[in-house]
């Protein structure tokens, strides 16, 4: 019923993009912040953050390894800062914290909406027996799992707050991906990986994942592909067999 080999035995999700339609809602607000300081610092003329910018270098990464590759692609070289920097520093957790600052705004004014297919097939995993976690680079995990009703379906949670704690490599590394295998308990040979981001698929790629299904949201699936997803769908629910 889940789509998945008979092997796997636990689920790994992403959050934006995969399971809501937060992705789009972080990518505003990268987009907003990146154009505001590359105004500020170029003047009008200014290259501007595309679409292609946020898919190579920002998502699916923690946010200040966001901001640091980004603006490297520019030339672009900043301190690193503290994680309790101002919104308003010169820094590379200045300029994700000023990120951070208006994306949570966004959220707050639009709300959370999971993607209905990414329901249905939480409760069938769930109906399933196979074990759920979620791994995602953001720190406002916990806000945005609450905000679209999915807790309930989910035993453990590695998000941006986690990955910072225990000093863990983002995406492309596959250790956050790792560390919710570990959280469940289970061999990565037998977790499967959902991920939107090419970031994503890499990671799950390159920790010896069971399965990385690559969930089509930006018309990429060449791309996932590449990166390392067995295969590519454009909803969750396209897994079901009964759909």
């Amino acid at each position: 019923m889940t789509g998945l080999p008979e092997t796997i035995t636990a689920c790994l999700f992403d959050l934006d993009g995969v399971l809501t339609g937060t992705a789009i809602l972080h990518r505003e607000a990268w987009k907003r912040t990146f154009d505001e300081f590359l105004r500020a610092r170029d003047g009008a003329g200014f290259a501007e953050f595309t679409d292609h910018d946020y898919a190579a270098f920002v998502d699916g990464r923690p946010r200040a390894d966001g901001v640091r590759e980004f603006l490297r692609s520019r030339g672009i070289v900043l301190p690193e800062g503290t994680p309790d920097d101002p919104v308003d520093a010169p820094t590379v957790n200045g300029v994700g914290n000023r990120k951070n600052e208006l994306v949570l705004k966004i959220i707050d004014e639009r709300g959370v909406n999971p993607y209905p297919g990414s329901v249905r097939y939480l409760q069938a995993v769930k109906a399933a027996g196979l074990r759920i976690a979620v791994v995602t680079s953001s720190a406002n995990g916990a806000k945005v799992l609450d905000g679209a009703e999915l807790s309930q379906y989910v035993e453990a949670r590695i998000d941006g707050i986690v990955i910072r704690e225990q000093h863990l490599k983002g995406k492309p590394a596959p250790d956050s991906f790792l560390a919710g295998a570990a959280a469940l308990g289970v061999e990565p040979a037998h977790a499967a990986v959902f991920e939107d981001a090419q970031s994503g698929v890499q990671a799950g790629k390159a920790g010896g994942f069971g399965y990385v299904v690559g969930v089509n949201r930006a018309d990429q699936a060449a791309e996932l592909r590449a990166h390392g997803a067995d295969i590519v769908v454009d909803d969750l629910a396209d897994l079901l067999e009964d759909r």
